[in-house]
């Protein structure tokens, strides 16, 4: 895949990221993210991922990769090890959210997340009209077997940074497609489908 189709959430995401860093990329997939950082901003990338196939992608791409759980923390890794901490897409699959979010900004001095927005305006039709637990394009798994064990809305997420501390340097919020638009930012916790988080310690 070439920059021009880098996906729009990370197009992002690598807006946010300096030339140079050191970026720890958690649940980081076949390493589409960290191979884009290293060839357009000269970073040096680490990536934690614990799906063989994907590992095997990462490595012919040349990216440095471990086998590891998230839900087992980061304590391979020092405080402040890293610039920057990315996790997309990963944080309502883990045990512990709340956890790995105070481990990320022990190794990193930033993080950047992404997340799916069960407030979303489909998700709350869904469970109003149909009663059941919503499946969309974001949400494609039923209840008994997603892997999406703690669902949240914006509002979740930034009242949890409140309670930790936590300072949001940026946030943009992203429709279906992922891409942003004037009536997401309207209304970001209505018609936002996935929202990307550059934190930091207050």
């Amino acid at each position: 895949m070439s920059d021009s189709q880098l996906r729009a959430d990370l197009d992002i995401i690598a807006n946010w990221i300096k030339p140079k860093q050191q970026v720890l990329d958690l649940g980081c997939g076949s390493g589409l993210l960290l191979d884009h950082l290293i060839k357009s901003k000269d970073i040096t990338g680490y990536g934690l991922e614990i799906e063989e196939d994907a590992i095997t992608e990462c490595i012919l791409k040349g990216i440095n990769v471990i086998e590891q759980d998230l839900d087992k923390g980061l304590d391979n890794f020092e405080d402040h090890s890293v610039d920057t901490v990315v996790m997309t897409q990963a944080l309502q699959a883990v045990k512990r959210p709340d956890l790995l979010l105070d481990e990320m900004l022990r190794v990193a001095n930033e993080a950047i997340i992404t997340f799916p927005n069960f407030g979303h305006w489909s998700c709350r039709f869904y469970l109003l009209f149909k009663g059941r637990m919503p499946m969309s394009e974001a949400l494609p798994f039923s209840w008994y077997d997603t892997p999406n064990i703690h669902l949240c809305t914006f509002k979740d997420f930034e009242a949890l940074c409140y309670d930790k501390g936590i300072k949001v340097i940026n946030r943009t919020v992203v429709d279906n497609e992922l891409k942003d638009s004037w009536a997401v930012r309207l209304w970001p916790n209505m018609l936002g489908q996935v929202a990307i988080y550059h934190i930091t310690k207050r």
